[in-house]
């Protein structure tokens, strides 16, 4: 059978340049024709954002921010919004700041330029989140699709080294994810690919240097391309994992991904031949386990989610919530069974169990 797939590629300017982050969102705010800006930022990225928005006229800072942006804060964000005839949003800082946008976005309508400072990728993809009485929801939503992107890797600078491999791991999370996910498609894995590629050589670059600022160049490239590929392919089997284990246990999110994901790559990689192709040559071997795990080794990655707070006894209440929400469409069939044995090696950090040699595929 030839070539037939259906792509969307979501419409959004990116500007991409170190030092340029204060002059390209002063273009943009012209660009758009805005009067009164928002600005939203930690206030712990204070500094950071009173940089980048330099050149440009501030109507309010805005900081009232948490992870998982709880529905009152959401709430809150939206009045100061709406009360001061604001139109333009403009974010800087991680997830948290990013999706406290987008829930502004959603009910207001209000574009938004995102400058993000670390390797989050939320800030390329149309997906939000909202949490209330500890349950998190999320949606897609085009409103929330920021309309420009400005990435500067000096603003990433300041992100400690582990951090900056937890959350580079995230974003390779997004590409491998996205070879096999329910809408992948060619488009979405030659970037995908593209991203590991990136990843691979910018990561080791920042963990052995947190200055490099040329590695943080590519970890930020591929980082976008991750988000721009997951966003199109969606969630596949290891983000189902982590998503679960995330938000029953509290576990560190990009830690999980860290840890979770050669585990999901050796099961999937013999019943997804070109996937797995794909992956090995962006790492640049034969074998796709084999080059995952020989960055892992120059990152010093997490290993074991043993170390996170998750005990043997979590297991089968594990299994239990994940079966049900693993695609159909992934490459291997998944059981109760084989789920037990991929999260047990996952808690203790063993090696990733071999694929059976003749992998039947739905």
């Amino acid at each position: 059978m030839g070539l037939s797939f259906e792509h969307v590629t979501l419409g959004q300017r990116v500007l991409f340049g170190s030092g340029q982050a204060a002059e390209n969102l002063a273009s943009e705010v012209e660009r758009l024709g805005a009067r009164k800006v928002m600005v939203i930022a930690s206030e712990q990225g204070r500094a950071t954002a009173e940089q980048v928005t330099a050149r440009i006229e501030v109507a309010r800072f805005y900081d009232d921010l948490a992870p998982h942006v709880p529905i009152d804060k959401a709430e809150k964000a939206r009045t100061a919004a709406r009360e001061g005839g604001v139109d333009l949003l403009v974010c800087v800082g991680g997830g948290s700041t990013t999706g406290m946008a987008k829930a502004v976005a959603l009910t207001c309508g209000l574009p938004v330029v995102a400058v993000p400072t670390t390797y989050a990728g939320s800030e390329a993809t149309n997906v939000w989140g909202l949490t209330e009485a500890s349950r998190k929801t999320t949606g897609v939503d085009d409103r929330v699709l920021p309309a420009s992107v400005i990435y500067d890797a000096g603003l990433t600078l300041s992100l400690p080294a582990d951090l900056s491999v937890a959350s580079g791991l995230n974003a390779l999370a997004h590409c491998i994810d996205s070879m096999w996910a329910p809408r992948a498609d060619p488009i979405n894995q030659a970037l995908a690919t593209e991203g590991i590629r990136a990843l691979r050589r910018g990561l080791p670059a920042v963990r052995n240097d947190p200055q490099n600022l040329e590695g943080r160049e590519q970890a930020l490239y591929g980082c976008y391309l991750s988000a721009v590929a997951f966003a199109s392919a969606g969630s596949g089997m290891h983000h189902k994992i982590c998503h679960v284990l995330g938000g029953r246990w509290n576990l560190p999110h990009a830690q999980t991904h860290a840890v979770v994901l050669p585990y999901v790559l050796a099961f999937n990689a013999g019943a997804a031949p070109e996937a797995a192709r794909r992956i090995a040559a962006a790492f640049g071997t034969e074998d796709p386990v084999a080059g995952l795990d020989s960055l892992r080794g120059a990152l010093a990655a997490p290993r074991a989610l043993k170390d996170y707070g998750l005990t043997a006894g979590d297991l089968p209440e594990a299994v239990r919530l994940i079966l049900p929400v693993i695609p159909e469409s992934n490459p291997r069939p998944v059981t109760g069974e084989n789920l037990l044995e991929l999260l047990s090696a996952a808690l203790n950090g063993t090696a990733p169990a071999a694929p059976p040699s003749h992998p039947h595929t739905h």
